[in-house]
């Protein structure tokens, strides 16, 4: 079917970007205002140790950030409608050259304030009229002992200038130099390999097809072991480097410092998954009795255990069921998904030059916004509830929040999707026949399997390759393969052939570059299985809870954050509470199958 052109997309399955600027003329009427502002903050330079004009510099620098930020997410969502529109491609690029120069143009008020006592920074914090800034001179005043001197911090400075180039290497031979080759599929097609394909390789019916496609991805990387292994080590050495050179007592530590998270949801993680791989190799036999097989590779696990069992929704649909999925978060809830819906927040339907995927965003002042791709799959409709999961704590932590602290960290940016997610996938299971049933419970397993185990592996490994540099050991291709490879055997079990191949596979992860980061995807999951029961448990204090968590934004640290919603990452509680769930949830299927 041929992708129609935006124009002919009708109006109420558009956003409606004139809510930030009516026109693109006030918009370059805005950008035209920053623009002739960028010298105001050298008004400052060298006066923050007063208090007014601090406070003063502070209010500014919010000011014209917000500026900022509004012509940049304007430009570039109105970019995202059509790729091709030059027009906007110009204007994104304009904002974020803008962005640089501001971003300059402050560059003293960090040091300054940093170089304050400890004192007058806790003395600001708790007085009234600092009482946006709260938060920033709070986690400004943890960072004043890891602070060296300054001609420390400009030798830091300088080594900042190659040191990340580890990422970057590892992103030109991943993305532009590595090839694959191609697989003939089952239907006799030649189909290149690539990180596309390679995921629906997984799922083709043919054993030939995906063994195909797994033995090409991986003898590459095979292929070019030793130089991956080296690039990586060079990416942990510098971790450890920067932790040491800051008086951290870990890589893990420091990483985890400038999140303001406490390592303890970290460790807690690990310990508490990695004592219940029971489950998963429970699931994992489950999977191999399904699907039939003698063998069970490592290959064969994104085959589909429940075929043809398709939500096919249309969009409107999609969204009523949504919305009575959600009903226990409340009255008030239901109306602004309403509001969202007939007032132009989401942007749904395919149309040519749009970007692809689905995401929320937004800026300060305004409603937020989604972006969709929609067709009547069940990806789709669960895609729904996610991103409006995301626009809804958007949506609440602007409405309570000043702009300084309305921001929420990246540790729990997907709880709130994945909680409506949650809560959809219970809410379908209770009028679901026998075949959709089986098909929604292998969906929630597979959720546990992809996010929480195998994340959890993920971050099992990262510190041990972060804790062998630490101790003295050297990272090697053949080392760090074995550590990967006797973690695939623990997380995965007997029930699967743990293929030769698979223990190079930690050199293809482009998340081990970003260190310490893919561990969110699994605590944000628990969290939310955690809090999707508390709700779904008729515990009215529940859902006052969870609005306290989704109006907090970034007015503290992330890991008190989620402890308004009932959740407590620095204990086991709700580690093992996720693996209950996923041993009840296995269990179910298992009486079905």
């Amino acid at each position: 079917m041929k992708v129609r052109e935006r124009k002919y997309t009708p109006e109420n399955l558009k956003w409606r970007l004139e809510d930030i600027f009516a026109t693109d003329a006030a918009w370059e009427a805005e950008f035209a205002d920053l623009s002739a502002r960028l010298e105001e903050p050298s008004a400052f330079r060298g006066r923050l140790t007063d208090r007014e004009a601090a406070l003063a510099c502070l209010k500014l620098q919010s000011e014209l950030g917000w500026k900022s930020e509004r012509l940049y997410v304007y430009a570039r969502m109105r970019r995202d409608e059509d790729s091709a529109a030059s027009l906007y491609q110009g204007m994104s690029d304009r904002t974020r050259g803008l962005a640089v120069k501001l971003s300059a143009a402050f560059s003293f008020a960090a040091p300054e304030l940093t170089g304050l006592s400890s004192e007058t920074l806790a003395e600001w914090a708790e007085s009234a009229e600092f009482a946006d800034f709260s938060y920033f001179l709070t986690v400004l005043e943890k960072h004043k002992k890891h602070i060296l001197s300054e001609k420390e911090e400009e030798l830091l400075a300088s080594v900042g200038a190659f040191s990340g180039m580890f990422q970057t290497i590892f992103s030109m031979f991943d993305n532009a130099d590595i090839r694959f080759g191609s697989v003939t599929d089952e239907k006799g097609r030649s189909t290149e390999i690539t990180h596309g394909t390679y995921s629906l390789l997984l799922q083709s019916p043919s054993e030939s097809v995906r063994k195909s496609a797994f033995e090409a991805m991986f003898g590459q990387y095979k292929g070019h072991i030793n130089t991956l292994a080296q690039v990586y080590a060079g990416n942990v050495k510098k971790d450890c480097f920067y932790a040491k050179m800051r008086g951290f007592g870990s890589a893990l530590e420091h990483s985890l410092f400038g999140e303001n998270t406490d390592p303890r949801a970290y460790r807690n993680l690990v310990d508490a998954i990695g004592k219940n791989t029971k489950y998963m190799h429970r699931f994992i036999a489950l999977k191999k009795k399904i699907l039939q097989t003698d063998t069970l590779n490592m290959y064969d696990l994104y085959l589909p255990l429940v075929e043809n069992a398709e939500i096919k929704l249309p969009y409107e649909k999609a969204y009523e069921v949504f919305k009575e999925a959600v009903k226990p978060l409340g009255s008030d809830y239901a109306a602004v998904l309403d509001e969202a819906y007939n007032n132009g927040w989401i942007d749904v339907s395919e149309n040519k030059g749009k970007r692809s995927g689905a995401y929320s965003w937004g800026v300060f002042g305004t409603h937020p916004y989604v972006l969709l791709n929609y067709q009547p799959n069940s990806h789709a409709v669960f895609t729904v509830a996610h991103e409006m999961g995301h626009a809804m704590h958007t949506y609440y932590s602007s409405g309570t929040q000043p702009y300084e602290k309305a921001g929420y960290e990246i540790f729990v940016a997907e709880v709130a999707s994945t909680v409506n997610e949650v809560l959809l996938l219970k809410y379908l299971m209770k009028t679901a026949d026998e075949k959709l049933k089986r098909y929604l419970l292998s969906y929630y397993l597979d959720m546990f399997r992809t996010t929480v185990f195998r994340q959890t592996m993920f971050a099992e490994f990262e510190l041990a390759a972060h804790t062998m540099e630490e101790n003295g050991q050297p990272l090697t291709a053949e080392s760090l393969s074995e550590v990967y490879y006797a973690l695939n055997k623990k997380y995965y079990g007997k029930a699967v052939k743990h293929n030769d191949l698979i223990r190079y596979e930690w050199a293809r992860i482009p998340h081990f570059y970003t260190s310490f980061y893919v561990y969110k995807y699994a605590t944000g999951l628990t969290a939310a299985v955690k809090i999707a029961s508390m709700i779904l448990s008729g515990d009215e204090e529940a859902v006052v809870n969870y609005r306290k968590f989704l109006s907090a934004g970034g007015s503290m640290p992330p890991v008190d954050v989620l402890k308004l919603a009932g959740v407590d990452l620095t204990s086991a509680e709700p580690f093992e509470a996720a693996m209950k769930e996923f041993k009840s949830t296995l269990t179910e299927l298992e009486k079905m199958i």
